[in-house]
């Protein structure tokens, strides 16, 4: 077990957003952190209105967007489009090639979101989006995976889930033994096995799981990925 702590992370700050990394990541190279199993990014995005990405490239990843507050409006080259706000999660695979912006409105408030990027099963492939309703109450709901049958969305990656949690103080869930796990708290603060967690947190977990038990009302996110 490998505890991440939020203030360890790198920080790109730049005109009305900032970005903490969890990995190695553009300038913040770091040999050592470079993935996570299929994950490779695990962003947490403040971005003011007005803000965001402009258009940019992309090819051969799964793009999971789950936003915490405000609204991210989502264009790319292939005609899609979409805004995700809390209660919704995003999804873009990638497959042979991309370009996209990630953009909020002028008119929105300030957006938190959490963006991953994992690894597919096969590289190139047709271009895809998609969003759906997830709304997480005091168990783990599937809302991203390449092979739960009740996951709201799908991405191209078999071995990967992504499940999230929403826990009022003093509720617990369990966290399964898999070979890999990645928990995350967006919000809040709990404790896991022992050790207090803190918002921007994370736990990385190899073929172990445990309990975790939320001091505060606490919004976790857990990727698993499979042998």
């Amino acid at each position: 077990m490998e505890i991440h702590r939020s203030g360890d992370r790198f920080a790109t700050d730049a005109e009305r957003r900032r970005t903490r990394h969890s990995f190695s990541f553009g300038s913040h190279y770091d040999p050592d952190n470079l993935r996570f199993g299929l994950l490779v990014c695990h962003n947490d995005d403040l971005v003011l209105p007005g803000g965001g990405y402009p258009d940019h490239p992309h090819s051969n990843l799964e793009i999971v967007t789950w936003v915490l507050s405000g609204a991210l409006r989502h264009t790319d080259s292939k005609g899609h489009t979409g805004v995700v706000e809390p209660g919704r999660v995003q999804v873009m695979s990638a497959g042979s090639g991309v370009v996209h912006s990630e953009t909020v409105d002028a008119t929105s408030g300030p957006t938190r979101f959490i963006q991953t990027w994992v690894l597919p099963d096969e590289p190139g492939g047709e271009t895809t989006y998609s969003s759906a309703a997830a709304e997480p109450a005091g168990q783990w709901l599937p809302v991203v995976s390449g092979s739960h049958p009740d996951a709201a969305t799908r991405i191209s990656a078999n071995r990967a889930t992504l499940y999230a949690a929403l826990l009022a103080a003093g509720e617990r869930v369990e966290v399964p033994e898999t070979p890999l796990a990645h928990l995350f708290v967006t919000t809040g603060s709990a404790v896991f096995e022992g050790s207090a967690l803190g918002e921007g947190d994370a736990v990385r977990l190899r073929a172990e799981g445990g309990t975790i038990t939320a001091a505060a009302p606490t919004e976790l996110l857990l990727w698993t990925f499979a042998g």
